[in-house]
């Protein structure tokens, strides 16, 4: 360690995850469950904002330590999850002419631009995080899928857990999460309970999430229908919670009606919560869900085949329950976040091989 408890020992770190974001974001939750499982068997850091700091973390002024090898001797990984760490990257080992390997993980679902192909052929290792965004890479890569903190997203195991500990009306919940805005789908959502609430008065829905200031009239404009409809206490708007997990536990059904992702990790938690999940074909909620059984999947967009995939759970919730389970059971099996550990530790591995 050096001179401050919080400062990581340099020589010792093989792997460094930046991370070039303030705000929070897929990406950056995606590092902050991994890297303590990675660290178990890794030696790892992170760099930059918006990160905890219960996390190995490296600082700014460590930088130069970079232009050698650790104790170990090997080769620095540097892996890249967004176009600015891969630029970082290039330039420390073209430039500066650093000791790095350079790896990074695509989740895009769309065609690169020719300078964020560049930058990719010019990585040592490419990982796609679905079959769908490695359908889009130009180069070898492997494939490895987003796991969920089995710890963390679990089923319901208290009386908190439970939907009447909210407060809220109705005996069954059906819910929403993530940032409120039209790329989303809120809209979907919402005009999907305005039709179906009425014909379930046991049902009540939720909707989780920021908003920011760009998508605030959104918000609004979907209040204002919510309230037109006379909904208001079955349609509820909490905004950003404390605790989400608990709110998995505490729905009957999930639904994820993006228009575009990139991976989108909501719905495993909500299967690791053992709730049954509706979603839309984006990202890579087709790759997790298996029709019929843990849940649905309807085409992105498509306002109608949502709303009739979400009333078949409103409609028999003892089929949302059915689902929930074998969710719990696929996310268990498919999906542990030290799965995905391993699978990326195998494309490290793979990289320091190569001469």
């Amino acid at each position: 360690m050096g001179a401050k408890p919080d400062v990581v020992d340099m020589s010792d770190i093989e792997i460094v995850a930046p991370n070039m974001k303030w705000r929070l974001s897929g990406v950056t939750s995606t590092i902050i469950q991994l890297v303590p499982v990675q660290a178990r068997t890794l030696r790892i850091a992170t760099l930059g904002p918006g990160l905890p700091g219960t996390l190995p973390k490296m600082h700014w002024w460590q930088l130069p330590t970079l232009l050698h090898r650790p104790a170990s001797g090997r080769r620095r990984i540097w892996h890249a999850r967004r176009n600015i760490e891969m630029i970082i990257g290039v330039l420390i080992k073209s430039v500066l002419r650093a000791p790095l390997r350079l790896v990074f993980t695509s989740a895009a679902q769309r065609q690169h631009q020719p300078f964020t192909k560049w930058l990719i052929r010019r990585m040592d290792g490419v990982i796609a995080t679905s079959e769908r965004s490695a359908r889009f890479l130009e180069v070898p890569h492997s494939v490895v899928m987003h796991g969920i903190d089995l710890e963390a997203f679990h089923p319901p195991s208290s009386p908190e857990d439970d939907f009447s500990a909210s407060g809220l009306p109705g005996r069954y919940a059906v819910g929403c999460c993530g940032r409120i805005r039209h790329q989303k789908g809120t809209d979907l959502f919402v005009e999907a309970m305005i039709a179906l609430l009425p014909r379930f008065p046991e049902w009540t829905a939720i909707v989780t999430g920021r908003v920011t200031a760009e998508h605030k009239v959104f918000a609004e404009k979907l209040k204002k229908r919510v309230a037109e409809a006379g909904l208001s206490e079955r349609i509820v708007f909490l905004g950003e919670v404390p605790d989400i997990k608990v709110w998995y536990r505490r729905l009957s059904l999930y639904v994820a009606p993006s228009r575009n992702e990139g991976f989108g990790l909501t719905p495993l938690e909500a299967m690791a919560s053992a709730t049954a999940v509706v979603a839309s074909d984006a990202g890579a909620y087709g790759e997790m869900i298996v029709e019929g059984e843990t849940g649905a999947v309807v085409p992105a967009g498509d306002g109608t085949a949502l709303t009739e995939a979400i009333r078949l759970y409103l409609a028999d919730p003892s089929l949302a329950a059915m689902h929930g389970g074998n969710g719990l059971a696929t996310v268990r099996a498919k999906f542990p976040l030290e799965r995905e550990a391993a699978g990326i530790e195998r494309v490290y591995q793979s990289v320091w091989a190569k001469p």
